[in-house]
């Protein structure tokens, strides 16, 4: 199966916590770096996810948002701190690579973010990413 989700970081299930409807499923990528994924119960006994097994999480790029540093105080559980490796703008919108350990992400943002927070190729940013966007899919 081929998908339009460009961002795909392989990693192996941790914990899974299930509540009544959702699961919080916590995955260490191969990079070393935590995630968490809230994905349906009902997506976790399709994929038989349970501790230990291997998964890809996906994003879209739309979806992961850029800071020039940690954030405190944020809801946002998952943090990937990387290195900025391209900058492409174009009228209105930017696309922003970055290395982050294990893997390369893809942020979709504005081109007026991308100004404002003086991003280039060499720079340091933390990809945030809300739990309730990451995907899983069986490895």
């Amino acid at each position: 199966m081929s998908l339009s989700i460009r961002n795909q970081l392989p990693g192996t299930v941790t914990a899974v916590t299930t509540g009544e409807v959702m699961a919080t499923v916590k995955v260490r990528l191969d990079g070393g770096q935590d995630l968490t994924a809230a994905i349906t119960q009902e997506a976790v006994k399709d994929l038989g996810l349970a501790e230990g097994s291997p998964v890809r999480a996906m994003m879209k790029s739309t979806e992961v948002a850029l800071a020039t540093g940690p954030v405190e105080g944020l809801s946002i559980r998952n943090q990937l701190p990387g290195t900025v490796s391209d900058v492409a703008t174009g009228g209105a919108m930017a696309t922003v690579k970055i290395t982050v350990d294990g893997g390369e992400l893809t942020a979709a943002i504005t081109k007026d973010a991308v100004s404002d927070l003086s991003l280039a190729p060499g720079s340091s940013v933390v990809a945030l990413i809300k739990s309730t966007e990451v995907s899983l899919a069986t490895a």
